[in-house]
């Protein structure tokens, strides 16, 4: 399995929000971390095909995603950045009308119903209205959705954004567990949320891959000469090094 992209632009007006993005995704976490504005979102909605792209090529399994139509967003699960919830509808009800939007019925639709939220760990709130839930149980319920039907690539869109320290343990325990057998993309600038769980991370800055490699790799590329505050490098210092100038330019806006 194979998701491939080649020099993917997107240029709303005269901004380039992704400049030529490239690379091949194969099964297994990758991270994409960035600053806001870095283009990860964009990426994600384009993979989605929820924006339109300007130029460039998304494959899977050596077929445009575009020409697959159908046949691809049946192998895709999205769980967008924004909580866009019907907080009066219950856990499953929301899923259901999700997984009706995916074309499932009849006993189909029960049983993964009853997968999606076993797998969430959401079966004992089912029937509680989605307005009552804490953060990471609302993140849970977009995760659920995203999983409906098995997807083989899964997109995850800041999916920890927002919430408290444990809410955010909790749900990256949960992608960590689902990840088997698929290609899981998971944006973030959270470096925290990526640094246990990812085979491979992305640095993206300004639109384009600065930099990518295992955990190891990112943190073996720091320069000798710069000194760790903790005494030994981290993801947290890839991160600041590599970033840090566009980290400081979103909080100054």
């Amino acid at each position: 399995m194979e998701l491939r992209i080649n020099g993917l632009v997107k240029n709303y007006g005269s901004k380039e929000a992704l400049k030529g993005f490239t690379y091949t995704f194969s099964e297994g976490i990758y991270g994409i971390l960035g600053a806001n504005g870095a283009g990860k979102s964009t990426l994600m909605n384009l993979i989605t095909d929820n924006v339109t792209r300007t130029a460039g090529e998304i494959l899977f399994n050596g077929k445009d995603v575009l020409e697959l139509g159908t046949e691809f967003r049946a192998q895709l699960g999205f769980m967008p950045q924004q909580q866009g919830l019907y907080e009066s509808m219950t856990a499953e009800s929301f899923l259901a009308y999700m997984a009706r939007l995916k074309c499932m019925s009849g006993k189909k639709l029960r049983s993964e119903l009853d997968r999606v939220l076993e797998l969430t760990n959401l079966s004992s709130v089912r029937h509680h209205k989605i307005g009552s839930f804490s953060g990471g149980m609302k993140q849970r319920v977009l995760l659920a959705q995203a999983m409906l039907g098995e997807p083989k690539v899964l997109i995850l869109d800041e999916p920890t954004a927002g919430l408290d320290p444990k809410e955010r343990v909790r749900l990256r325990n949960h992608i960590y567990e689902l990840a088997k057998n698929r290609i899981v993309l998971l944006a973030t600038h959270i470096v925290s949320d990526i640094e246990a769980i990812a085979d491979d991370i992305i640095l993206m800055k300004r639109g384009r891959i600065m930099l990518n490699g295992t955990p190891k790799e990112l943190i073996s590329s720091l320069p000798a000469d710069k000194k760790p505050l903790l005494g030994y490098f981290t993801l947290d210092d890839v991160y600041l090094y590599y970033l840090g100038d566009e980290l400081a330019e979103v909080e100054h806006e």
